[in-house]
């Protein structure tokens, strides 16, 4: 009788760098013959590719790892492997914490994944693992979109971020393996390419490109079967005439994510940030009026060290000013050993709280208001697949939406057609209602 092929379960936590590594590893795993299971408590083998950025994801990961430890004395027997960011960040105390795990892989050592499930020879490498276009890789996004990673590493001083420390400086894949990998993702049925890095508009300076992320963009307009190209995370001092211009183009998603994480000056000279709250709305009113219709996401950070009663309300009027599309704010996580950290944590969990639900109801009537301006409006939607309760209703994105941070809309396709037929697809679709974050609409045609 045929030995049946271990079964693999790998989960993915964090940001969607991650999740491209993970595919990375699926792809390495499914060249090796394993076969793969979405149920941890039966798989032969577990792994948890974690995220280490602030203490949150920690307790997150390290949960996840109790769980899987659980698995393998109950449900076993079962090899355990603890990959990523959090294993990069502090390898030798979770090794002491959590001795039953069989196997621990850094940022550095993703392609080695089938070489340390054999037992072969391991070759650490120096430098955080980069993928390229011929990279074996499984997609685990819903037909029709998926990330497309442009760099690793991150060559920012904000002095509230691990990321450097654990990823390395920022280092930039060649614009043709970008393109060939997009020309393959095409041909496998995406039609949104949604481009991720730590710092996206820093793209191309460390292989000495000028307009580096502008070029980039330009490339991938020649892919013909992507319809749009999407960037997340730039930098707002990045974003220059000449990326404006560009972003005129049909195919590129009139979307900007751009953290700009506090309006006050003296908090961002803190956090090693630029762009005060005046300068930043004057590049709001600036993306607006050259891309009229384009929808502006950032992320603030609340409870920083610094952050008194006067630094909040010019946040809170910042965000009044500003009518953001899309907001997300997070509550300031110490780091020892950040740059931040001699600065302490003087704001006390409780006001961080309270200050980040007071943007957060702010941000729900402007979110409302934005979403409400959009009925009777007729717009393209990718469809991404039905929802679970009701067959006929299919769950899809506008080009304002990005995946996973943003609202959906929530399309009747009763007259359309198959529904399966549809997912993967974009359709024009008629706005009919609107809640605080989600739309919901009709296909027209």
């Amino acid at each position: 009788m045929k030995k049946a092929r271990p079964t693999i379960a790998l989960i993915s936590y964090g940001c969607a760098k991650n999740l491209v590594d993970s595919e990375v590893m699926l792809g390495i795993l499914s060249g090796a013959g394993y076969a793969f299971s979405e149920d941890a408590a039966a798989a032969d083998i577990i792994i948890l590719n974690t995220c280490g950025f602030i203490q949150p994801a920690r307790d997150e990961a390290s949960a996840a790892i109790r769980d899987a430890l659980r698995f393998k004395r109950t449900r076993g027997p079962k090899t355990v492997v603890v990959a990523g960011c959090y294993v990069e960040k502090d390898r030798q105390r979770l090794a002491e914490l959590y001795p039953e795990v069989d196997a621990w892989l850094g940022v550095k050592d993703f392609d080695q994944i089938g070489s340390l499930l054999r037992s072969e020879p391991f070759h650490p490498s120096n430098t955080t693992f980069l993928y390229s276009h011929d990279t074996p890789r499984v997609l685990s996004t819903p037909l029709g979109w998926a990330y497309l990673k442009i760099s690793e590493g991150c060559s920012r001083a904000c002095s509230f971020c691990s990321i450097p420390a654990i990823k390395g400086p920022y280092r930039s894949r060649p614009i043709e393996s970008i393109v060939d990998e997009a020309r393959a993702l095409a041909a496998q049925g995406v039609r949104e390419l949604d481009i991720v890095s730590q710092d996206t508009t820093s793209y191309g300076r460390d292989l000495g490109l000028k307009d580096g992320l502008v070029r980039l963009l330009r490339a991938l307009l020649e892919v013909r079967e992507a319809e749009w190209i999407r960037f997340l995370y730039g930098y707002p001092d990045e974003v220059s005439d000449a990326l404006l211009e560009i972003m005129a183009e049909p195919k590129i998603c009139r979307y900007l994510d751009i953290p700009f994480q506090h309006a006050h000056p003296d908090v961002l000279l803190r956090m090693g940030r630029g762009l005060p709250g005046d300068r930043a709305l004057r590049l709001v009113a600036k993306i607006r009026a050259r891309l009229p219709g384009a929808a502006i996401r950032t992320s603030l950070i609340v409870g920083f060290p610094g952050e008194g009663r006067a630094e909040f309300q010019a946040l809170l009027r910042f965000v009044e000013e500003a009518r953001f599309d899309h907001l997300g704010v997070f509550s300031y996580s110490f780091e020892s050993g950040s740059p931040a950290a001699p600065f302490g944590d003087p704001v006390k969990d409780g006001v961080k709280q309270r200050r980040k639900d007071t943007l957060m109801e702010l941000q729900a009537g402007i979110s409302h208001e934005r979403n409400r301006s959009r009925l009777g409006s007729r717009v393209p939607v990718l469809i991404e697949g039905a929802r679970s309760d009701a067959s006929r209703l299919l769950i899809g994105r506008g080009p304002f939406q990005a995946p996973e941070v943003d609202g959906v809309i929530e399309v009747d396709a009763r007259r359309a057609g198959d529904p399966a037929a549809l997912t993967g697809t974009i359709q024009q679709v008629e706005i009919t209602a609107a809640d605080v974050y989600d739309l919901r609409g009709k296909i027209i045609g």
